[in-house]
């Protein structure tokens, strides 16, 4: 572990969001811990700002200012992002694409951003942490560093809308059929399991609007998951993983249903495989206890 943290075989600029540092602690920290463990150092992001994606809707224009912002708080410290969030990756990596490709609107968001004293050149590049493990991990040194399979486990993912959507945006993996998580989960030994609308949304992004449609949304997909024989659910995004784990106390007694899944980020599922402990995965900070599961590691 210390050589590797002195000698990192790739480094990347950590892109953390909002939501992540107050509210999804436990998913920043296992992946500190995990990407540590695989030779990558994370450098801080410096005075960065909201990836600008809640503010589209309103101020479409604000939203390209934050977020090109961020990419050029990026181009100075001359490394290409990574971001936990996909919401946050993909309006950076959107918009990224956006000012590369349209001169014109570049010189438009240029002349906000001189009055910072910055300037878009576009020379970097943005990342989720599913692609980056993917692509410039690979499975290969994954899977060479698991030390305890984790072949007892049945487990669903759910990656979210942002990961791979909208496709000709975000040009990673099949956005109708997604592979590469599927992949991921199976480097860890675990056993994958497919169910019903596994690529439905899990209604995080209404909450504020009618909170009684996502519920019902994740109640659904919990269901699904239950009537395959998953007896663990890994998210990659901070919003999803709140409806599943942190809300399902509450769906349950809505819907007087009985699921009691506990809900990983997936660093804390590769974690485990690594042989880290509970404890170093902040695995204590879940609303669902993952006990009854983690107590069948070897």
């Amino acid at each position: 572990m210390t050589e590797e943290k002195q000698n990192p075989d790739q480094k990347f600029l950590l892109f953390l969001g909002c939501a992540i540092p107050y509210r999804e602690t436990s998913y920043e920290i296992s992946t500190r811990k995990v990407l540590q463990g695989l030779g990558i150092e994370l450098v801080e992001m410096p005075e960065y700002n909201c990836c600008g994606l809640p503010l589209d809707p309103v101020n479409h224009e604000m939203m390209l200012l934050l977020a090109a912002r961020n990419l050029c708080l990026a181009e100075k410290e001359k490394l290409n992002v990574i971001a936990l969030c996909p919401g946050c990756a993909g309006t950076l990596r959107k918009v990224n694409k956006k000012l590369k490709e349209n001169k014109e609107l570049r010189e438009k968001i240029n002349e906000q951003l001189k009055k910072t004293g910055l300037e878009f050149r576009g020379t970097i590049e943005v990342k989720h942490l599913l692609q980056m493990l993917a692509e410039d991990v690979t499975l290969e040194k994954i899977k060479a560093a698991i030390t305890k399979p984790l072949s007892s486990f049945r487990v669903a993912e759910h990656s979210g809308c942002h990961v791979t959507r909208p496709a000709g945006e975000i040009g990673f993996d099949n956005s109708e059929d997604p592979e590469v998580f599927k992949s991921l989960i199976e480097a860890t030994g675990s056993r994958y399991v497919e169910y019903t609308d596994k690529t439905a949304c899990c209604g995080a992004p209404i909450a504020g609007v009618d909170d009684r449609i996502p519920l019902a949304l994740s109640r659904e997909k919990l269901a699904n998951i239950k009537e395959m024989g998953g007896e663990l659910l890994v998210t990659v995004c901070p919003f999803c993983h709140m409806m599943f784990d942190t809300n399902q106390p509450r769906i349950e007694r809505i819907f007087n249903e009985d699921f009691k899944i506990p809900v990983l980020h997936y660093p804390q599922l590769l974690g485990l495989a690594m042989g880290f402990s509970e404890e170093e995965l902040a695995l204590n900070e879940l609303r669902v206890s993952p006990s009854k599961i983690t107590s069948k590691i070897s």
